[in-house]
Formats: structure tokens, C-alpha cells, sequence
């Protein structure tokens, strides 16, 4: 599902040159849950967007599906992250001024289909995550888990082949980040969604298939935890 070829991303200013990738070598098959551990600011995020295409590398190649993504231009890049993927973030980003169902149904707004389709589509996804009795309460109304599920549903609603989720249990208890993992392998093991999550939490990442371990912009370690389909 996703091939990274000698990824290196620096950040230039002009008194100071960062490197916050090197060399990363990686393939993540499709259906695999990998996840991402490493102290903050060795470039976890920074290679999960670029495996999102939302950011590019300063050099390598990445490749989605088999899609040579490079070179692609802004215009096809938002069309193939809009077919293809899926985001989570650990801080929701929900629209307040807008229901539960309106923030769901938000990624299929750039899909050629009518409004009935996507309100059902929206409808499914909240049900796949046990949301049905609240698509229209707003944000505020919502638990920190229930906010969580939301963003789920939002990221499942095109009905993406790749899940990419960025600190998900993060700002949850316990017993919430409990839920949302559960969540998270069900969509693994029963949907099929290849998944990548970045965590700082050692407990979840030994819940998914394989680890991938960086320090200083470097991968360091990858090793399996499961076998896939166990």
C-alpha cells in the first residue's frame, strides 16, 4: 500500500537548516496496522504527512497503491488524498458551527455525488462507530471519546482503502483510548483499512501488526508484534 524510498525532508530558514528525515526506507502492505513510536520531535508526524501527501520530501519517492505521487500536481494530489485516504488527529478538528452529521459528510463535498448519497454515507459511518443517537447534537455537546468517533466516522466516510492517524488516544483517558483503538483494529480486522499510527503510547502500539521505531529523523527499529490476519 505505501512505498517510501530514501525519504529525507529538511526545513531551511535562513540562519538555520533542520533535517527532520533521513534516508527512511519503509513498505506497508495493504491491510497491515503499523504503527510509529520515537520521543517528540523526531519527525513521527512529519512522515505521516508525507505519507498523506499533505507534505512533501525534500528527496526520495513515495508511492500509494502503486501511484508514483512525486510529481503530482496540488490539484491531483487533493483528489488522490480524498479517494484514497483517510486522517485522524489527535486534537479532532471538528467544526463547532456545524452537527455531528454536517462534520462527517464534509469530505464527500469534493466527490461528484448528490447530497442524499453523501447523508447516507455520513449516517453509515456514524453508525460503524456507535454515534447513531447523536448526528445531531455540535461538538460541544460531545465527550472527548464521542469527538474522537466523530473524527473516526469523518475518516471512513469515503470509504478509504488507507486510515493514517496521528496520536489518536492522545488526549483520552484510559478507558476512552481503550474504545477508539478497539475501534481502530476492527476497522483493521473486519473493514480491511491499512492503517498508520503515529503513538506515543507503548501499551496500543503492541496492540497492531509491526513497530517502527525513529530517533533524530532516522529509523532506528521495525519489528513485527503480530502476525497480520491472527
Amino acid at each position: 500500500m505505501i512505498q517510501l524510498k530514501q525519504i529525507e525532508k529538511t526545513y531551511r530558514t535562513d540562519t538555520i537548516e533542520t533535517l527532520a528525515l533521513n534516508g527512511i526506507n519503509l513498505n506497508i502492505a495493504k491491510g497491515e496496522f503499523l504503527s510509529i513510536m520515537g520521543p517528540s520531535g523526531c519527525g513521527k508526524s512529519t512522515l505521516l504527512n508525507i505519507m498523506g501527501l499533505l507534505d512533501a520530501p525534500s528527496s526520495g519517492e513515495v508511492l500509494i497503491d502503486g501511484q508514483q505521487t512525486t510529481h503530482l500536481s496540488d490539484k491531483a494530489l487533493a483528489r488522490f488524498r480524498n479517494q484514497k485516504i483517510g486522517f485522524i488527529f489527535q486534537s479532532f478538528h471538528l467544526i463547532n458551527d456545524l452537527k455531528v452529521l454536517d462534520n462527517v459528510e464534509l469530505p464527500l463535498l469534493y466527490r461528484n455525488i448528490s447530497a442524499k448519497e453523501r447523508t447516507e454515507l455520513a449516517k453509515e459511518a456514524l453508525v460503524k462507530v456507535g454515534l447513531s443517537n447523536r448526528m445531531k447534537h455540535f461538538p460541544a455537546q460531545l465527550s472527548g471519546g464521542q469527538k474522537q468517533r466523530v473524527a473516526i466516522a469523518r475518516a471512513i466516510v469515503g470509504k478509504p482503502e488507507l486510515i493514517l492517524a496521528d496520536e489518536p488516544t492522545g488526549n483520552l483517558d484510559s478507558a476512552m483510548g481503550n474504545e477508539i483503538m478497539e475501534l481502530l483494529l476492527h476497522l483493521n480486522e473486519v473493514d480491511g483499512a491499512t492503517i498508520v499510527m503515529v503513538t506515543h503510547d507503548e501499551t496500543m502500539a503492541k496492540k497492531t501488526h509491526r513497530l517502527v521505531r525513529l530517533f533524530d529523523g532516522s529509523q532506528v527499529n521495525d519489528h513485527a508484534l503480530k502476525p497480520m490476519y491472527a
